[in-house]
């Protein structure tokens, strides 16, 4: 149980850094050079996965290296369109749908309710599905049925 905080730990450490690059990132193009909403958004989380990658492969889940890196980065990829996918259609149906087009409006419904969403989701995925522990990766068992009789996978 300790290594599971110690990771949820971790990942909200990798995550706050990727997720300042993501606000940053996101203002100055759709607030300083004019550029719409959506690209804005897609752009800014583009580079926050490079952060995000960076740091869950060398801090969160260095100790899960079950996949090829190739795979690993495939399926770290496609969760990160998802959870881009969530942030973005929380902004979506803000600024386009219920018409709040502030830039303070923007930033709650992409940065704040889409991000949140879309963590829980990276999360769960990068721990149970991206990043599997070596046990599940070489012997195709759950990390139940990996562990040591009488012993937590965490």
């Amino acid at each position: 149980m300790r290594d599971a905080w110690k990771r949820l730990g971790s990942f909200t450490a990798v995550g706050t850094v990727a997720f300042i690059v993501d606000i940053a990132v996101f203002n100055i193009l759709s607030s300083g050079l004019g550029m719409g909403p959506i690209s804005s958004k897609v752009s800014s989380v583009a580079l926050a996965t490079g952060v995000s990658w960076w740091g869950s492969r060398h801090f969160t889940f260095r100790g899960f290296g079950g996949r090829a890196k190739r795979q690993e980065a495939i399926l770290f990829g496609l969760t990160n369109l998802v959870g881009l996918g969530i942030a973005t259609a929380c902004l979506f149906v803000s600024h386009y749908v219920l018409g709040f087009r502030s830039p303070l409006a923007d930033n709650i419904s992409g940065n704040v309710i889409g991000v949140l969403l879309g963590n829980v989701f990276r999360y769960l995925a990068y721990r149970f599905v991206v990043f599997q522990s070596p046990h599940r990766a070489s012997d195709g068992r759950s990390g139940v049925e990996a562990a040591a009789p009488g012993k937590s996978p965490e």
